[in-house]
């Protein structure tokens, strides 16, 4: 260099002289930049290769039951596990002096150049395979030159710790080939339904075409448009010589089968479960969706693909196919919370929104036993009488309030609690909450877990308030537990994708919530509800399912004009459904009026078929009694009917029914 500036100073012309001087002082700068860049990429180190993975989900039982594809997919493979007519097409394509330039290639580069010095643009790039992998692994698809400089940082640091092979297979599984697909083994398996392995020289164009304009030559969105690019490149395969005629022949001319929709949820189970895992992760992870779906994360959850099939099927056999009716539905495990089934309406693939969790709808008559929990923890008893009868309430406020007993039928006489809550009387319970004041209504279903928003009113006790699925079947795991606080979840187990554990589900400390005396009394009572001994002036509302049933089951229906619930449960599964139109249309078909409780039926019979019948365990404290479920009075002989009704000691009948004598 000191030669070179002697050599400047013997220069007489002095506009040379200078313009020599600053040649050097420029190349000095661009020979000390390049230094100073491969010293920081050398201080830096290799560059992390580590790529998004998809979020997996696996069922209690460990089986996959989904991935996450909402975003993107992706399915890493080898080199050598990667079809060669890929690869080679890839490299002819994309950067045919791949293996012969050290992430750049300056022929292409310089004409690159020109091209966007004409048109004051960059739209015409010159990325090598390195850089595009560069830009996969760490920066956006904007089109500025801050952009371009980092990529070309990047490179270099790529060709500065890696091999060719190795970036070659990194570029292959992390290019975008549309549809949210990433990775040249899972576009195949996207696009022909097969391993990039099983591709023929055909296929193996048409996919390599893809990613230059994912969207433009998408096989599925624009068939001839890929087509004419996988001929183009047939061409240029065929005049470099990478194939003979013939090849090129059989290549353009095969049919090809290309997947007929872009629907990548077809193949996971409960997707509607799946969505309410997603929420829970969140939550629990406090991470955005968007990088929870690609941390690669293995999330083992409550699902029980047994019990999940069969609520599908039930689904499937009772909910008309012949209307836009839907249906929300959770079986749950009362003990723990673990939501082991779920459907958030009817066809996932038409609409997302869940029914079982986001939409709230009025419970009608399945909220009752919130008040009668509250009347048994006051005084109530099984026997408890009220008549029931067209009646006008006269309220505080002056006002009046006139509710009515399905299709006008009223018993004009006293009933009991029993009777009552079996078939469902309105009169009854709107007396019941009177007496007792809405406001303690709205306590005793706070105490159950509902939070959504409540009036006390009287028709509150008629189940004005609106509700999710599944606050009623936590709800109502609480009477199937024995009075204990049960919070839902989905969660069991998050693992890395190095298998590090970062979250198990603890198991809950149960608190005991509610009065477990009364807890079982009322329980006792909503078996009721199928038991045709308490018919009379109206039928029992289990009725037409009860023939079906063959293990011990206790439960509450509700009906609205939109809306129609089951929810019921044993001792070791609480299930609830609810079917209606999002649009709040009315319920006029008897078959409509009729599926919640059939798709309950199936699904809880199902599920029990192989267990041993268990009944409800009494606590200390209670006695039980055979009761004339008319009268309310200790049953005789002469008795046409009774019912094994049970009580707090000392609350029990004391007189013996007097309304049946024989006859002299």
């Amino acid at each position: 260099m000191k030669r070179m500036r002697r050599w400047i100073r013997l220069i007489k012309h002095k506009p040379l002289r200078f313009f020599l001087y600053g040649f050097l002082l420029l190349f000095s700068g661009i020979v000390g930049s390049i230094i100073t860049i491969y010293c920081y990429a050398l201080i830096l180190g290799p560059p992390d290769l580590d790529v998004a993975a998809n979020t997996t989900y696996y069922s209690a039982d460990g089986t996959k039951i989904g991935q996450e594809q909402g975003v993107e997919t992706r399915e890493w493979v080898e080199l050598d596990a990667i079809n060669p007519d890929v690869i080679d097409t890839t490299v002819q394509v994309e950067d045919k002096r791949f293996y012969h330039h050290h992430g750049f290639d300056s022929k292409r580069i310089l004409a690159a150049g020109l091209k966007n010095i004409q048109s004051v643009s960059l739209e015409e790039g010159a990325s090598t395979i390195t850089q595009q992998y560069a830009r996969n692994l760490f920066l956006t698809h904007e089109k500025t030159w801050r952009r371009k400089l980092k990529e070309a940082f990047y490179a270099l640091r790529l060709e500065l710790f890696y091999d060719k092979d190795t970036i070659l297979e990194g570029y292959l599984n992390t290019i975008y080939y549309g549809h949210g697909i990433y990775g040249v083994e899972a576009a195949s398996q996207f696009y022909f339904q097969k391993a990039n392995t099983d591709l023929s020289l055909a296929e193996a164009s048409l996919l390599v075409g893809i990613p230059n304009r994912p969207n433009d030559y998408s096989p599925i969105l624009h068939l001839d448009q890929a087509k004419q690019r996988q001929e183009n490149i047939l061409d240029l395969l065929y005049k470099q010589g990478e194939i003979s005629e013939t090849a090129h022949f059989l290549a353009t001319h095969e049919h090809l089968e290309i997947r007929e929709s872009s629907n990548k949820d077809e193949h996971n189970l409960a997707p509607y479960y799946q969505d309410v895992v997603m929420e829970e992760l969140k939550e629990i992870l406090q991470m955005k969706e968007q990088n929870i779906r690609t941390a690669g994360f293995h999330v083992t959850t409550t699902l029980d693909i047994a019990a999940q099939n069969q609520l599908e099927k039930a689904k499937n056999e009772h909910l008309p196919d012949d209307t836009d009716m839907q249906v929300g539905a959770i079986a749950m495990n009362p003990v723990n919370g673990a939501i082991e089934a779920l459907i958030g309406g009817a066809d996932y693939q038409k609409s997302q929104f869940n029914r079982a969790t986001q939409a709230k709808r009025m419970a009608g008559s399945t909220f009752k036993p919130f008040l009668y929990y509250a009347a048994l923890s006051n005084g109530y008893t099984a026997t408890t009488t009220l008549r029931s009868q067209p009646t006008t309430f006269i309220l505080d406020d002056g006002s009046s309030y006139q509710p009515s007993n399905f299709n006008g039928y009223y018993a004009d006489k006293e009933i009991t609690l029993a009777q009552a809550l079996a078939v469902s009387d309105n009169i009854y319970a709107v007396k019941t909450n009177l007496f007792l004041t809405p406001a303690r209504l709205v306590k005793s279903a706070k105490k159950f877990g509902i939070t959504s928003e409540m009036k006390a009113v009287p028709s509150l006790a008629l189940g004005t308030a609106s509700v999710s699925v599944r606050e009623m079947v936590s709800a109502y795991s609480m009477l199937a537990n024995g009075g204990k606080e049960v919070a839902s979840y989905t969660v069991e187990k998050i693992e890395t994708a190095d298998g590090e554990v970062i979250y198990q589900h603890k198991k809950p400390t149960l608190k005991q919530e509610l009065d477990p005396q009364a807890t079982f009394i009322l329980t006792q009572l909503m078996t009721g509800m199928f038991d045709s001994n308490l018919n009379g002036y109206m039928h029992v509302t289990g009725e037409s399912i009860a023939p079906t049933l063959h293990h011990t089951y206790a439960g509450k229906s509700g009906t609205t004009a939109s809306d129609s619930w089951m929810i019921g449960f044993s001792t070791d599964l609480v299930t609830g459904v609810w079917t209606g139109y999002d649009d709040n249309q009315a319920l006029t078909k008897t078959k409509d009026k009729h599926a919640a409780k059939e798709i309950w039926a199936s699904m809880m019979e199902a599920i029990h078929s192989n267990k041993e019948p268990s009944n409800f365990i009494a606590p200390s404290g209670i006695i039980a009694a055979y009761v004339d479920p008319i009268s309310g009075g200790l049953a005789t002989p002469y008795c046409d009917t009774s019912r094994l009704m049970y009580f707090v000691k000392g609350t029990e009948p004391r007189t013996y029914c007097s309304r049946h004598r024989t006859q002299e």
